[in-house]
């Protein structure tokens, strides 16, 4: 098989088309993988890790590629990521306050998607629609724009009381998600908490929370052959080599004959790839 290339793993990068465009990135590489859809590949891991960060060698990988100082030390790898309604910049706390200003002080979209069923999520507006591709949503759509992640934040929070917030990864990869009205899931939804967002518009402010109006949904296609019936995982700290034919692309997973992998997980790793 052809050396494709090798470096540091990084996650995927794509670009919204019919169907999604993705490339592997590794190290300074960028390899295109459509062109490689039933065809025979194989992912080699060499067992060295640098963080994404600083580039340091380590043992273990954190947070999905970064060493464990950085991973203690980076806003970016703050729990109020994973959780934007704990948002502590205004508190004066934030790691990183330069950072924040950057990444946290924007506008966010709080949108729904459909991935493995109907989700809620929050994004800057600049990651529109790459964190929807990143989830596997095969549908989506903005539904109100904030101005920070902390209202993010606090919208999402709100609508986890009748959607859900997290994609059943195992779902999404077993095939394309029963369509919906996207529009009418968001009218229904935006009804329910009418109370609830007069509440948040009068604690941040008019103009902090914006119900979007006459946007369109969009649909994702995803460059997939077949899905699994059965999706067994892949990991590279058990199997340092993984290798099948690639049937799929979607979200962060490559879909082989042998299994899934989370591109994303093993970001850090070093990995040469492989094809026919």
């Amino acid at each position: 098989m052809k050396n494709r290339g090798q470096g540091t793993l990084r996650k995927m990068r794509s670009r919204l088309s019919q169907p999604v465009e993705y490339q592997l990135r590794l190290g300074e590489e960028e390899i295109l993988l459509n062109p490689l859809l039933e065809k025979k590949i194989s992912l080699q891991y060499s067992g060295l890790i640098n963080c994404t960060n600083c580039g340091r060698k380590t043992n273990k990988s954190f947070n999905s590629g970064y060493c464990y100082p950085c991973f203690q030390r980076l806003a970016e790898c703050d729990s109020c990521i994973i959780h934007p309604e704990k948002c502590h910049f205004d508190q004066g706390t934030c790691r990183d306050p330069a950072w924040g200003e950057r990444f946290c002080l924007q506008d966010h979209i709080v949108y729904l998607a459909n991935s493995s069923g109907l989700k809620v999520g929050i994004t800057r507006g600049t990651q529109v629609p790459t964190r929807w591709i990143d989830q596997g949503a095969t549908q989506a759509l903005a539904i109100i724009r904030v101005r920070s992640r902390l209202q993010s934040g606090a919208v999402e929070v709100m609508f986890k009381q009748f959607v859900a917030d997290k994609t059943n990864w195992r779902d999404m990869l077993k095939g394309v998600a029963t369509p919906l009205d996207m529009h009418a899931e968001a009218k229904r939804l935006i009804e329910k908490c009418q109370s609830d967002l007069k509440e948040l518009e009068d604690k941040f402010g008019f103009f902090a929370i914006s119900v979007l109006n006459g946007v369109d949904a969009v649909s994702i296609d995803y460059p997939v052959v077949s899905y699994p019936e059965k999706v067994t995982s892949l990991n590279f700290d058990k199997t340092p080599i993984v290798e099948g034919t690639l049937l799929g692309i979607k979200g962060q997973y490559l879909i082989l004959d042998s299994g899934v992998i989370n591109m994303r997980r093993f970001a850090g790793y070093e990995v040469a790839l492989h094809s026919e």
